[in-house]
This record gives structure tokens, sequence and C-alpha cells, in this order.
């Protein structure tokens, strides 16, 4: 019998059962919706047990993101390598960042897919940007360490940080948003140029205070605040997750 025959009498492979309860489970959001499925029902259909399921994941939300932790990892080594020490540390950020518009590229349908089912699911919502924080963490700490000689260090490291996670989804969700029918590379590369441009080693110097010592928007730095206007002061805890902070400020500005 030929190789070809042998092979065709064979069952087909089963897929690893990683890929197996994550297609599972998204068939089955599609199906009866997330709320409405539970981590047995999944199981049952990728036919393996509860205990199988909690192997891989620690939750049902975190079925829909089976990818990044390994991504994190993958980014945490890619800023640990010391070939990247001269680079502009801006520069070696946004191609970090990188890592994770290639993770979603690499399988374009789930990545819709995914999307489309985070921006219907609140729990999904938080999961996702609790995967966010953690990659601006990385870079945060990452530039931290590269700009340690700075006075201004932190401060520099965490804006940077927070502007090539921005720039970055931006552009990523663009991509997801139009079905991924188009190459995102080039709306990434742009976003991330207009990061180093602005914070890079090259970028101009920000103008500080005046000759004389005083601040530019008045004596104590804050921005005049005209008659019948509002403002919105939040307090937050040291350590609050961005995401948090973004999701109450903007909770606040459409109450007011």
């Amino acid at each position: 019998m030929s190789q070809e025959r042998e092979r065709a009498g064979r069952p087909a492979a089963k897929p690893p059962m990683r890929d197996a309860l994550v297609a599972a489970a998204l068939r089955l959001f599609d199906e009866r919706g997330f709320e409405q499925t539970t981590v047995d029902d999944i199981v049952a259909l990728a036919g393996v047990g509860r205990r199988s399921f909690f192997r891989y994941f620690p939750s049902k939300e975190s079925v829909v993101f089976p990818d990044h932790d390994g991504c994190l990892a993958e980014m945490n080594a890619f800023l640990a390598d010391p070939a990247g020490a001269a680079e502009d540390p801006v520069e070696r950020a946004g191609a970090a960042a990188r890592l994770v518009l290639r993770m979603y590229a690499a399988d374009p349908v789930f990545s819709v897919r995914r999307y489309r089912l985070t921006r219907e699911v609140p729990a999904l919502r938080a999961h996702e940007l609790s995967a966010v924080w953690r990659y601006e963490r990385a870079l945060a700490d990452y530039l931290r360490s590269r700009y340690a000689h700075r006075p201004d260090g932190r401060l520099r490291a965490d804006v940077v940080a927070a502007a090539v996670v921005a720039a970055h989804n931006n552009a990523l969700r663009s991509w997801l948003r139009s079905g991924a029918e188009r190459d995102p590379e080039a709306s990434v590369t742009e976003a991330l140029a207009y990061v180093v441009a602005t914070w890079g080693d090259q970028a101009p110097v920000p103008a500080g205070p005046t000759a004389r010592g005083e601040e530019a928007d008045g004596a104590d730095g804050a921005e005049e605040v005209r008659e019948g206007e509002e403002v919105v002061v939040l307090v937050a805890r040291r350590g609050t997750p961005m995401w948090r902070v973004v999701d109450e400020i903007q909770a606040a500005l459409s109450a007011t």
C-alpha cells in the first residue's frame, strides 16, 4: 500500500487540547452568547474534562485571550536582550509593541472575531484592558531602566510607555474594525513614528519655565479655569491600572 493510501486511511489528527478548547468556546459564544455559556459546556463540546480546561485557562474570560501570556513573555525577553542596549529607547519600545501586532496579524480571522466579541461583552473588555496594562507596565519598566540617569526618568518612562501603547492600539483597532482587510504594518509604523518623533533621542527638548522662573500658565503652573467652566478631579490610589483611571474619567465626563 502506498504512503498516500496509508495516510488516507488514518483518522485526522486531533488539534492540540488548548486549541480545541478555544475553538469550542468561541463556537458556543457565537451560538449561545458569552454569559449563557459555562465552562462545563465548553469542555463537553471539546471532549475533555474540567481539570483539563483549568490546566490551560484560569477563567472563562481567559480562553478568549490564549496568546497574551506568551506574547508578554516574548516582549520581556526582547526588551532584556543586551543587543538593544544602544538603540533609542523609544524605538526599542516601539519594536517591542510590534510583537503584539504580529500576534494579532498571525491569525486575522480569530483576531477580528475576538475584537467583535470583546466589544459586546463588558467582562471581556475588562480582561482585555488588564492585558493592555500588563504590556504597558513591561514597557514602562524597561524605559525606567533606560532613563534611570534622568531626574525625570520615571515620569518620562511612564508617559512614553503609555504613548507607545496608545499609538499601537489606535492603529491596531482601526485594522480590526476594518475586518483586517488591509496590511496593518503601515498604520502601526506611522503611529509609532509619531511617538519617536515626539519622545525619541532626536526629538526637540520640551520648553521649560520662563527665564524669570515663572510658569508659562500662571504662578502655580496650572491652566486657568474660566468662569462657568467645570473641572473634574479624580482621586485614585497609587498603582491603580491606567485603564481603570481612564474609564473613571470617561464616566465622570459623561455624567457632567
